[in-house]
């Protein structure tokens, strides 16, 4: 009789692992119904009454958001916005072969993008605060980290949204790919005709756009969902030739943007680098680096402070750069020399960065100044009627023999807090009765002014 070999007891333990793997990552268990899906999706495509206004209000929400520079109005600004629906809606149609739903996403995309920028232009036009905060130039350049937010957090909103039980990931995906602040910095643009800030910030906007479609491309494929069936042959093929060039004209242009992006990125990374290291001198410091990337000239321009280098230093730190991949770089050095203007610029820089570091203090010494001029002019406003309500008190209280009003300082030992107190102390010639104590607090509430009197008794 054959005897067969038993398998070996690695191979079986992979295999229970692989198993294990896939079953702990299997993205059927749990998923809604492919065509409530396509459904779900089809229906947040569309921009008109409620959706459009609620995308109005949201954009001017996020524009006085970045305005005053409130990142927590931003992030309620894009809980609001309805912008995800068409975007994913694109993302669908391309991957289940429907030309009507890309046709309609596309149209309400446009629509949704139209509203959003004019609306945020309206707002930029007439808000008195035109000084472009530190929350608006972080949308007027996309950087690779902007691409890989888009792309990872498109997979994590297409694959909740197919799910039976819909979580908060998509208003999440909302919040992470900032698709409204651009929209609203490129409004910004128009209504101060800054076009860099305009394009900056649009062509931000189509990244993160571009890369969520895409994901939502790729989940939809992957998932096998079912493509849209033609009863005409030709029309068919004509329909799938029309999605196909869709995508490459998207894809493509899309890839070579995302590649322009990571070599800036790269660039930028190792220019600083550069700086950072190699421009550390005993007597000298960086007071200021600039770095302009172009796909023709690339310049890192540094302003030295300090003992003045000489040629020789500065052309073996310049040659350094080739260490750091900046072959195509030019390194320009200025260093703060005895001439006016030079000294002129130096002072001005200084003077500039040393108000700008201490600008919230300036304010909160302001403000503090300002609280003890009024705690003063109440101590000497107190103690100018003191004398004059004494006399008063006395002709409405002939028993009173002693009188003084005051400020003082009240600690609450619960709560660790204090609180300013105004207080009187009369000493009368025979005990008074209670009304007419209480007619006298009363009389003191009234002629100081005051919520709160305190009435010490003698």
């Amino acid at each position: 009789m054959e005897q067969v070999a038993p398998k070996p007891k690695g191979r079986n333990q992979l295999i229970r692992f692989l198993i294990y793997l896939r079953n702990r990552f299997d993205l059927q268990e749990g998923k809604e119904d492919e065509l409530e899906t396509i459904e779900y999706i089809r229906k947040n495509v569309e921009f008109k009454g409620a959706n459009l206004w609620i995308l109005i209000f949201a954009i001017f929400v996020a524009s006085v958001g970045l305005n005053v520079n409130s990142t927590a109005v931003v992030i309620g600004a894009m809980l609001i916005s309805p912008l995800m629906g068409p975007i994913m809606g694109i993302g669908m149609a391309a991957g289940i072969n429907d030309f009507e739903l890309l046709k309609r996403s596309l149209r309400n995309l446009g629509v949704a993008v139209f509203i959003s920028i004019l609306t945020s232009t309206i707002y930029f036009l007439f808000t008195p605060l035109d000084t472009a905060q530190s929350e608006l130039l972080a949308r007027t350049e996309p950087t690779i980290w902007d691409v890989l937010i888009a792309l990872f957090g498109g997979l994590a909103g297409i694959i909740a949204g197919s799910r039976k039980e819909k979580s908060n990931a998509i208003p999440g995906v909302a919040i992470a790919t900032a698709l409204m602040p651009p929209l609203c910095t490129a409004g910004y643009g128009l209504a101060t005709m800054n076009f860099y800030y305009f394009f900056g910030a649009f062509y931000l906007f189509f990244i993160n756009s571009v890369f969520i479609s895409l994901s939502t491309y790729l989940i939809v494929r992957f998932m096998r969902y079912p493509k849209k069936e033609f009863l005409d042959e030709k029309k068919e093929k004509r329909v799938q030739t029309y999605i196909t060039v869709f995508t490459l004209l998207t894809m493509i242009p899309s890839v070579f943007l995302a590649y322009g992006i990571v070599v800036r990125t790269i660039w930028q990374e190792q220019a600083r680098r550069f700086v950072e290291v190699e421009m550390k001198f005993p007597r000298t410091q960086v007071l200021n680096a600039e770095y302009d990337f172009s796909t023709k000239t690339r310049t890192i321009e540094v302003m030295l402070i300090g003992e003045e280098l000489n040629q020789e230093i500065l052309d073996i730190t310049t040659a350094k750069a080739s260490e750091y991949n900046l072959d195509n770089t030019e390194v320009i050095i200025k260093q703060s020399g005895n001439s006016p203007t030079d000294m002129n610029l130096l002072r001005s820089d200084i003077l500039k960065d040393l108000y700008e570091r201490n600008e919230e203090i300036i304010k909160n010494k302001d403000e503090r100044i300002a609280l003890l001029e009024k705690e003063v002019a109440n101590y000497g406003q107190i103690r100018a009627l003191g004398p004059e309500i004494a006399q008063e008190a006395k002709v409405n209280h002939p028993n009173l023999r002693k009188f003084t009003l005051n400020r003082t300082v009240l600690s609450d030992l619960d709560s660790a807090k204090t609180d300013t107190l105004l207080m009187a102390f009369a000493e009368f010639g025979r005990k008074p009765p209670k009304a007419e104590t209480d007619k006298l607090l009363a009389w003191l509430k009234v002629r100081t002014k005051s919520d709160t009197v305190a009435l010490i008794l003698q």
